[in-house]
Order: structure tokens, then C-alpha cells, then sequence
């Protein structure tokens, strides 16, 4: 039987383990949001979720696929850079989807906020996990420190557009239709 090597991702189990279990739990959020949405007046399409609700869940469960991926007995850390390679690359594509799917919808006119949360910084983030993964055996104290930060910051997306969903649905609940038509006109 090999023994798993002690690596410089020993010292980040704690990091992923807590960030890891956020992000599950925030998942679990994350689907009662869209059981809200679901609920509305007036339905929001299919497109609309998918250019905005759906990129939620991705970006937690990509925060649980990288706490996997750190606590995770590897027996080279060249696998685990491939892992994290594959991963960010993922993400990166993900993005150019989900930047499509948000200029098709016809559901909502998004601000610049709404680019910079759904599309340039998970974009910025994804790229970064790409970048820190390719220098990860040449100085991996630099790269865990980048790959740490873009896993909070994904964490922090979600967490950031999970609230904007819920404060959306609380005020267009709270207008009256008479004021959401004028709002939408």
C-alpha cells in the first residue's frame, strides 16, 4: 500500500474544509432561492435562471470541487495541479456560457454590477486557480496563496448574487403590479 506524501496541501485542510462545507451549505440555500423565484407572480424563464440563478450553484459547487480536490490523498502534486488545471479551465469556459446566456435573456437589462458579479469576476477568479495551478510545483507557497484567494472570492460571488436574487425578489414582491409594470416600462 503507498503511503500518501506530505505535501503543501497537508496545511490547507483546514482552509478547504471549512470553505468546502460553506459552499455545500450555500448550495442547499441557493435551491430554495430558485423554489422562491419558482413561486413568483410572474415567472421568471428559463434563460433568465440560467444566465443568473444557475452560475450561483456552479460557482459553490466549483468551491466544494477545489475543497475536494486540497483534501484529497494525492500520491504525486502533479495530480493534483492537473485537477486544479482542469477545474479552472472548466470555470473559464463556464463564464464565456454564462456571458452568452446573459446577453440572450430578455427577462432583465443587467447593470454593470451585474456583468462585474457574474462574468468578470468569475472569470478574473477562474482564470487565476489556471495561472496558480501551472506554477504550483515551481512555487507552490505563491500558488496555494492565489488558488486560496480565488476560492474565497468564488465563495464570495456566490454569496454576493444569492443575496442580490433574494433582495430582487423581495422588492419586485413588495411593488404593487401596477408599480413593477412601470419599473419594467
Amino acid at each position: 500500500m503507498h503511503e500518501t506524501i506530505v505535501s503543501p496541501l497537508a496545511a490547507w485542510d483546514s482552509f478547504y474544509v471549512i470553505v468546502g462545507s460553506s459552499a455545500a451549505a450555500l448550495t442547499g440555500l441557493q435551491f430554495v432561492v430558485i423554489a422562491l423565484v419558482a413561486e413568483r407572480e410572474r415567472k421568471s424563464s428559463r434563460r433568465e435562471i440560467d444566465a443568473f440563478g444557475t452560475p450561483t450553484v456552479v460557482h459553490f459547487c466549483a468551491v466544494l470541487l477545489l475543497a475536494a480536490i486540497f483534501t484529497a490523498p494525492w500520491q504525486k502534486l502533479a495530480n493534483a495541479t492537473f485537477a486544479l488545471s482542469a477545474a479552472g479551465v472548466a470555470g473559464v469556459n463556464y463564464v464565456a456560457i454564462v456571458l452568452n446566456r446573459a446577453r440572450r435573456q430578455k427577462g432583465y437589462k443587467p447593470v454593470f454590477e451585474d456583468w462585474l458579479w457574474h462574468s468578470i469576476l468569475p472569470f478574473l477568479a477562474y482564470l487565476a486557480i489556471v495561472a496558480a495551478a501551472a506554477l504550483l510545483l515551481r512555487d507552490p507557497a505563491t500558488a496555494l496563496f492565489v488558488i486560496g484567494a480565488a476560492t474565497l472570492l468564488l465563495l464570495f460571488i456566490g454569496i454576493h448574487n444569492s443575496w442580490d436574487t433574494v433582495t430582487y425578489i423581495a422588492i419586485d414582491w413588495a411593488q404593487p403590479s401596477e408599480q413593477k409594470d412601470q419599473d419594467r416600462g
